[in-house]
């Protein structure tokens, strides 16, 4: 059974370096943060990688480098040229963040429905004030990407009975969705929708995919929720939509620029809900990762079929 010098970008606990080691007995496994990664690449044969990090001039000098796994399921600075043109394979972490992502979703549109941040804000001043309280049973949610974690909000949305909507490209038996649209009728349902989840990837495709024009289309009683990528819509362009009333509110995770800068008008707006990009955060999240990890190397030690293998043209 081959051994193999990885990299993990990351710190590990000793059960995710057992997890790792039962599944490539013999391994050298070396933990670093990316800083100190470079003295370890002409031996790495496999490098962990979170898809935020540049790991372009440690892949230039890693000659033994075959696959690069990213911890997170976005990888938009793991696609570079020279990776695009290589043999390297890249896998990714898709379908491990499903559980904490739809809660997060669930707890942007029932803080909405429940008008929670007024009555944060009420209490801050202690104040006691009634405030108007909506129910998200039986309303219209509207995803706009329908993988792992797009299907785990769908499921969690039918546990509350409300009405499921979903676009994606193909056309897939979904049991947790009342109907399916493709991109190009996206118009079609967003005036359908109490609430728009975006969960789509980050391509060249989606990339400004949500301008004014979709905003004005949506319901003006209707929330918008982005726990994608803050460069699939127009920032300033939601901006102006919360502004004008075209929207009722945003659940925002995710921005074109992070951290948030300072003089945004998004972190004044009373009907916008801010979290720094943590909707996938959980205790459990690198237990998961890698234990995916370990799986897919069991899978390549064994010439199996791996999980989740990147098309690197496409970024997903």
């Amino acid at each position: 059974m081959p051994a193999f010098h990885i990299v993990v970008l990351n710190k590990l606990k000793q059960e995710h370096r057992d997890m790792i080691e039962a599944a490539a007995p013999g391994s050298t496994i070396v933990s670093c943060d990316l800083e100190e990664a470079g003295v370890h690449m002409d031996k790495a044969d496999i490098l962990l990688a979170w898809g935020f990090n540049d790991i372009r001039p440690l892949f230039l000098s890693a000659s033994r480098l075959h696959w690069v796994h990213s911890l997170s399921a976005g990888v938009e600075k793991l696609t570079f040229a020279e990776m695009r043109r290589s043999q390297c394979l890249l896998t990714n972490s898709r379908g491990i963040h499903g559980i904490p992502v739809s809660e997060h979703v669930l707890s942007m549109m029932l803080s909405f429905s429940r008008s929670l941040p007024g009555c944060a804000k009420n209490q801050a001043a202690h104040l006691w004030k009634r405030v108007s309280c909506d129910e998200v049973h039986d309303k219209t949610i509207g995803i706009l990407g329908l993988g792992s974690i797009g299907r785990e909000i769908a499921k969690k949305a039918k546990a509350f009975s409300m009405n499921v909507l979903a676009m994606k490209r193909e056309e897939t038996s979904e049991l947790f969705v009342d109907q399916l649209y493709k991109p190009h009728e996206l118009m079609e349902m967003l005036p359908q929708c109490d609430f728009v989840v975006v969960s789509l990837p980050l391509t060249e495709e989606t990339k400004g995919l949500l301008t004014l024009e979709q905003f004005r289309a949506m319901k003006p009683s209707s929330y918008f929720i982005n726990i994608a990528r803050g460069e699939v819509l127009v920032e300033a362009d939601l901006i102006t939509a919360l502004q004008e009333g075209y929207i009722r509110g945003a659940g925002l995770d995710v921005f074109a620029q992070e951290p948030l800068p300072a003089n945004s008008p998004l972190w004044d707006m009373p009907n916008v809900i801010i979290t720094p990009h943590v909707a996938a955060l959980s205790p459990y999240y690198l237990d998961r990762a890698i234990k995916l990890f370990a799986d897919n190397l069991t899978r390549l030690i064994h010439d199996r079929e791996m999980f989740n293998i990147v098309d690197k043209a496409k970024g997903y």
